[in-house]
């Protein structure tokens, strides 16, 4: 009953702290490590031992699972390999270089144990890209940061663990390392991407919300705990399932179970993010006592820990600079010409069939049917567009040294660095101060880089007050729904649920008003005029779901527009029960 209390009484807390946060313009995390710390000094006050298993498996799947089910697809593909590369080597150099600086300072710390701490102090947090948002900054830079952020922390825990694990057997192959890393990783992106794609298609026929809802809770976890037992990264397996939730749940799921994941999933990422903050406030005090018992003061280890986070972001520094001189050298040798010429054949052939002349075959296959023909053309027609519309976003959205900066300063340390520090088993004798040097680089890092990066991106110039590519993409997007929407009414395809035909005056009014703009369409309630509203809106949708892969539209631009479809449909589906 107490336990309970207590954890009813945290929940309120969190929200509470998180909400008065937003009013006084202080990130929400600082105020529940300043709660704790007061509530862990209070004499009364019992702070229990908190098991390190009970965050590495009841809080950190599920926190990147909800992470990962937001993640913008179009974007984090056109930027996979620098992301990857700050999510994964960057990870790697770091954890190693610190491993070897710990080593060097920290009595009694070997190499494995520092490159343990080094990884946990590696990943960045999202809070970044949460606040580099509200800026108003290049949406590629928030990309790879949310990218970075997500990714990272996968990989530097299963570094941890590699290092734990060497830590116990008493030491450190590189070798041994890299065949654990990519063996995790391998199991991760197989069981992850298994549990996903049924998650989704159960999720899709079971249908209704709360159901639906139920099952996607289990899903972080189904992920996680196979993977785990067979020696794979659960952590990297419920981020892969996450990917694939996010994506195929605007393709498959209902707009009541889209409306359901996303205010679900945001409360959970709050209690938790919370929970873990809090957490850390109230034994604080604790690891203070006995990091004080066995160095006489907290003087060596504070140094070190400043020290630590002046060397990850001298190293993040220095590969963003290199990553940046390598992308501009890559987009000086591309060649847009290229891919029209390829557009140009493909128009060739689809007009005159396969050409005979001399390099064809190593260009495309011929086609043994017109059916097959017609496949092979639309299949390399959508990837050239692809190519494209990749090639203009790289030309539209260049990243310079500015961008740089800002990717390099928004590497603030966070809520995964203070959970993976508590998986640090407690028979490890240096644990106090391993987890205090943690806390100290989160907060530091939270408090100076947090709240100097909206005046760095101000200084800078970067910050964007006018309406943007979004609103223009939205427009023309809008647009083409609506073209949909009449080229359905002229077909005469659509039926109502009953599958009988609907009333040709109501469709030729339709046709006039569906092309208006939205505040501007139909004045009535007639049963039939809103089940043809509804008929209209799947065919808005599947519009939006072919254009959705196509890489003209931001995946915020094409979520937008999602959300828009689905408050459509859930009022007229109310409006039809009331009429019920």
């Amino acid at each position: 009953m107490d336990l309970l209390l207590v954890v009813l009484i945290a929940v309120v807390a969190v929200a509470v702290v998180t909400a008065l946060g937003q009013r006084l313009g202080v990130a929400g995390p600082l105020l529940l490590v300043g709660l704790g710390l007061v509530v862990g000094l209070l004499p009364f006050v019992d702070v229990p031992e908190i098991d390190p298993a009970l965050i590495l498996v009841g809080v950190l799947p599920p926190l990147l699972y909800a992470a990962a089910v937001r993640l913008p697809a179009i974007e984090f593909r056109r930027d996979f390999t620098p992301i990857a590369g700050l999510a994964v080597v960057l990870v790697v150099i770091t954890a190693l270089l610190l491993g070897w600086f710990f080593s060097l300072v920290l009595p009694g710390v070997g190499f494995a144990l520092g490159v343990a701490l080094g990884a946990i102090l590696s990943p960045t947090d999202a809070v970044a890209t949460g606040i580099a948002k509200r800026l108003g900054i290049s949406p590629r830079v928030t990309t790879m940061l949310e990218g970075e952020s997500l990714l990272n922390d996968a990989t530097a825990l299963v570094l941890l663990r590699t290092a734990l694990l060497a830590v116990a057997a008493g030491s450190f192959s590189f070798g041994a390392a890299v065949g654990s890393f990519a063996w995790g990783v391998v199991l991760a992106l197989v069981f992850g991407g298994l549990v996903g794609v049924i998650a989704v298609r159960l999720r899709s026929w079971v249908g209704n919300s709360a159901a639906s809802t139920a099952i996607g809770f289990t899903v972080p976890f189904l992920a996680y705990l196979p993977t785990e037992h067979l020696g794979g990264s659960g952590l990297v397996a419920a981020v892969v399932a996450g990917i694939v939730a996010g994506q195929g749940g605007q393709r498959w799921f209902t707009p009541e179970q889209r409306l359901s994941d996303e205010v679900n999933w945001r409360t959970v990422e709050l209690v938790l993010e919370g929970a873990i903050f809090l957490i850390m406030g109230l034994e604080l005090d604790q690891i203070v006592s006995a990091v004080i018992a066995r160095h006489e003061g907290i003087g060596l280890p504070t140094v070190v820990a400043l020290a630590a986070l002046l060397i990850a972001l001298l190293v993040r520094a220095g590969y963003v600079a290199a990553l940046l001189s390598g992308g501009r050298r890559r987009a000086g040798r591309a060649d847009r010409s290229r891919l029209e010429e390829f557009d140009a054949r493909i128009d060739e052939i689809e007009e005159n069939g396969w050409p005979d002349r001399p390099g064809t075959r190593g260009l495309v296959r011929r086609a043994s049917s017109p059916e097959r023909t017609e496949r092979r053309v639309a299949s390399m027609r959508e990837r050239v567009s692809r190519a494209l519309a990749d090639f203009d976003y790289y030309q539209a959205t260049p990243l310079g040294w500015r961008h740089g900066t800002v990717i390099v300063w928004a590497g603030m340390r966070g809520v995964v660095t203070l959970a993976a520090a508590q998986t640090i088993p407690r028979t490890v004798e240096t644990r106090p101060e391993l987890v205090y040097i943690a806390f100290v680089v989160a907060l530091v890092s939270l408090m100076l880089q947090g709240f100097s990066l909206p005046w760095l991106v101000r200084r800078l110039g970067l910050t964007d007050t006018g309406d943007g590519p979004d609103v223009e993409d939205r427009e023309t997007l809008d647009a083409e729904l609506r073209a949909a929407a009449s080229d359905a009414l002229a077909s005469g395809d659509l039926r109502r649920p009953d599958g009988s035909a609907f009333d040709a005056a109501i469709t030729e009014r339709a046709g006039a008003l569906y092309t208006m703009p939205p505040d501007e369409r139909w004045a009535t309630s007639a049963r039939e005029v809103l089940e043809l509203r509804l008929a209209l809106i799947d065919a808005m949708r599947a519009r939006l779901t072919s254009v959705s892969s196509g890489g003209r539209y931001a995946t915020s631009t094409l979520r937008h527009t999602m959300s828009q479809l689905d408050a459509d449909q859930l009022s007229l589906e109310l409006r039809l029960r009331d009429a019920d």
